[in-house]
């Protein structure tokens, strides 16, 4: 069942097209990622699905809601994060939950909320005293008050150090756990790989690729990278011609090629034809960030 349903969205600035023609749906429990360049026009699209952004056309639903038009009852099956948010700075972590919570007929009981977020110990906290995560803890906190069906997260764990980013991420599996659909904005790839179910990759305004992480990277044009040290040099033609190669790079001595399963077994009997050993031998999967690139790339 679709919460999000968003049909051939467009929406322009000064005559520059920010988003064209952008469609997409999100499924009810899943975690859904938007990623993109900066300028791509990701934070259009959700500002369009959370009704803080009238389309110039097309069609937006939330749980068959209009964000635009419906905008009140979507505020109660809603929950947002925005990418650039503030509170006064002397406002409690206490009284800023007391306060979102007084904006719903129906708020979640915040204690709970705050405890799960590790939010107790700092209630009497002023939020210009909280730390960079704990800001992002209480943002989450005040996006599920009103016990959203979904949530919109947009760039979630920027400016966050690696310890805090993990933290957040437990946090959101936890959520989506809780039975509320995610709708994740980012441009972290491995916090797009670990959390998302799918994910739409969207450049200069348009979806270039709509998958999940691991058919997105199987999109990549080499999806399988090796690398080793020769102990002796390789004819750069017996390189070039091995099968499902994508490229070739030479640095340091070190050959790094990327292609497919059909291209390790003809390094292997290249390497045994040549009497060539391969020091330092690695193999791995392309990730994430392989196939963001050669997504956006491609539509350079």
């Amino acid at each position: 069942m679709s919460v999000i349903d968003v049909t051939d969205l467009r929406k322009s600035y000064g005559g520059h097209a920010a988003v064209d023609g952008v469609s997409f749906t999100v499924e009810e429990g899943e975690i859904f990622g938007i990623l993109g360049p900066n300028g791509a026009g990701k934070t259009t699209t959700v500002e369009c699905v959370e009704g803080l952004r009238v389309p110039d056309a097309g069609r937006v639903r939330v749980t068959g809601l209009d964000p635009v038009t419906d905008h009140q009852e979507v505020t109660r099956v809603l929950g947002a994060q925005l990418q650039q948010s503030e509170l006064q700075p002397k406002l409690t972590v206490r009284e800023a939950l007391e306060l979102y919570a007084s904006f719903y007929p129906h708020p979640a009981d915040w204690r709970p909320l705050a405890e799960r977020l590790g939010l107790t110990g700092k209630l009497t906290t002023r939020f210009g005293k909280l730390s960079g995560g704990q800001k992002q803890r209480l943002f989450i906190a005040l996006a599920l008050i009103g016990n959203p069906r979904v949530v919109v997260l947009d760039e979630l764990t920027t400016g966050l150090d690696p310890r805090a980013r993990r933290d957040t991420w437990e946090l959101i599996e936890d959520v989506r756990a809780g039975g509320v659909t995610v709708l994740l904005v980012t441009h972290f790839m491995e916090e797009a790989q670990r959390l998302c179910d799918r994910i739409a990759v969207i450049d200069r305004g348009r979806i270039a690729a709509l998958d999940t992480p691991a058919g997105l990277i199987r999109r990549s044009a080499g999806a399988t990278v090796i690398s080793f040290t020769p102990s002796a040099p390789l004819d750069d033609t017996d390189l070039g011609a091995l099968p499902g190669l994508a490229s070739v790079q030479h640095k340091d001595g070190r050959i790094t090629l990327s292609g497919t399963d059909e291209t390790v077994n003809a390094v292997i009997t290249l390497l045994a034809r040549s009497r060539v050993t391969a020091h330092q031998l690695r193999v791995t999967d392309a990730t994430l960030d392989d196939a963001f690139l050669d997504l956006t790339e491609a539509t350079a």
